[in-house]
């Protein structure tokens, strides 16, 4: 399936365990829920291949995934009662969808911010 987002041109499609979406200048491989629909992704944890072979991760949240989960923490007593949110290498978008996110991807490497968005994998041995 290939699909554009604005001027993004993207391949995509599951691999396993993984969607895998190929964009031009990396390779993200996210990993949902198989039931969530794709376009509703709110959390979700994704691996980014670059050219150089280089692998990055976090976890993208939207805003409205955060305040959800703070407000359920309230109930809980987690995170100071939801007082707090912290994860390492989380990423806070706006919206939902998968496409949107490889966007923030796309724009974060060519703003120079990727690498302090992203966390760097060690090479495989």
């Amino acid at each position: 399936m290939t699909t554009t987002t604005s001027t993004l041109q993207t391949d995509a499609g599951w691999d396993g365990s993984y969607y895998r979406v190929l964009a031009e200048g990396f390779e993200a491989l996210f990993l949902p829920s198989p039931e969530e629909v794709l376009d509703e992704v709110c959390n979700v944890d994704v691996e980014v291949h670059l050219p150089d072979g280089s692998r990055w991760s976090a976890t993208i949240f939207t805003l409205a995934e955060v305040d959800r989960l703070m407000r359920r923490w309230e109930g809980t007593g987690e995170a100071a009662g939801g007082q707090r949110f912290w994860c390492s290498d989380g990423l806070i978008v706006r919206d939902p969808g998968i496409q949107g996110m490889v966007g923030v991807i796309a724009e974060l490497l060519a703003s120079g911010e990727f690498d302090r968005a992203f966390h760097r994998l060690s090479d495989p041995e």
